[in-house]
């Protein structure tokens, strides 16, 4: 048995059963992967894949557990090679992150800048996408970082470091009533009209979902989408009022008004989440410390290394953060 095979296993696990696509991914040909997945289960003793001719329809029982380990294995791998580099002060690499569109294009462009002027041999791959598929992209050992957001606790897996909080900001054109408006518009009056939000909006755990029910409220969701610039586009096709992360409101928009929603929503918070157990790399925490200046990249050690002793400081506001990065 050796690293490659197991590598190949995950990798084929990952593809959805998918060979060719797998082979791709590990930059192997077709044919190689299949004579290392038939030399692991003859070494075993058993099927790891359930065939239907010469395609994969199913991983085994069997297979499973050795998938559960073979992860397990190729992650303390990683952890090896990573405290090696570090111990050799390598500064090469890569540095994978899997986060939202909102935070790809709003919260992370100044970050992954002023990193990659830090660490010009250290190559960063942004792997944006819908919340839901974020995590899972981490506990996959596919990235090596997540940065997710909620109005929660911290999420359920991993090690969940809180970078910064913010609230959501209503949008809507020039000559819609709202913009009129001297005060702020309650939840009752956003109910009644349509909104255009978030993806995520339309989950019933969603927070917002959550805070109109709460009220007896039910929203009117006529869009959604996935980016703060798309929800803009729409609001200013008259489509309905915008809901938006703070962070993807931009000052330039003249045809739009902004309008605060603190007092109509709960606050969220963006963290950053690691993997339990992992041996980071130096250049790790110092992106991490450009993100989130207030956290010590010597508790987030020890975080990772199981000490669950770690408090963190209160994250602060999206509106602060130009001050605390000062």
């Amino acid at each position: 048995m050796t690293l490659v095979q197991l590598r190949y296993l995950v990798a084929i696990a990952d593809a959805g059963l998918n060979i060719t696509l797998a082979a791709e991914r590990v930059h192997a040909t077709q044919p190689g992967l299949s004579k290392q997945l038939r030399q692991l289960e003859d070494e075993l003793g058993f099927k790891l894949f359930h065939r239907r001719g010469k395609s994969l329809h199913g991983v085994t029982a069997a297979g499973e557990s050795v998938l559960e380990r073979a992860r397990t294995i190729l992650a303390e791998a990683g952890n090896v090679l990573a405290l090696a580099a570090n111990l050799r002060n390598e500064a090469h690499g890569s540095l994978r992150i899997a986060t939202t569109h909102t935070q790809a294009r709003f919260a992370l462009p100044d970050i992954v800048g002023a990193f990659t002027r830090r660490h010009p041999e250290v190559s960063v791959h942004l792997n944006p996408g819908r919340e839901a598929g974020v995590l899972p992209q981490l506990s996959a050992g596919h990235v090596d970082i997540a940065v997710v957001s909620g109005s929660g606790g911290p999420p359920p897996a991993g090690i969940a470091l809180p970078a910064y909080r913010w609230n959501r900001m209503l949008v809507v054109p020039k000559d819609h009533p709202f913009a009129r408006y001297t005060r702020p518009p309650s939840l009752q009056e956003l109910a009644a009209q349509p909104l255009v939000g978030y993806e995520s909006s339309m989950q019933s755990d969603s927070s917002l979902q959550r805070t109109f029910v709460a009220a007896g409220l039910h929203p009117r969701i006529a869009m959604t989408a996935g980016d703060g610039d798309l929800i803009r586009t729409y609001v200013r096709e008259g489509l309905g009022v915008g809901i938006l992360a703070e962070m993807a409101v931009t000052p330039g928009d003249r045809d739009l008004v902004t309008l605060p929603a603190d007092h109509l929503f709960d606050q969220c918070t963006t963290w950053i989440v690691l993997r339990d157990g992992l041996v980071p790399r130096d250049f790790l925490l110092d992106f991490i410390r450009g993100f989130a200046p207030h956290l010590d990249p010597r508790d987030i050690r020890r975080a990772v290394a199981g000490d669950s002793t770690s408090a963190w400081p209160a994250a602060p506001h999206w509106r602060q953060r130009g001050e605390h990065a000062a």
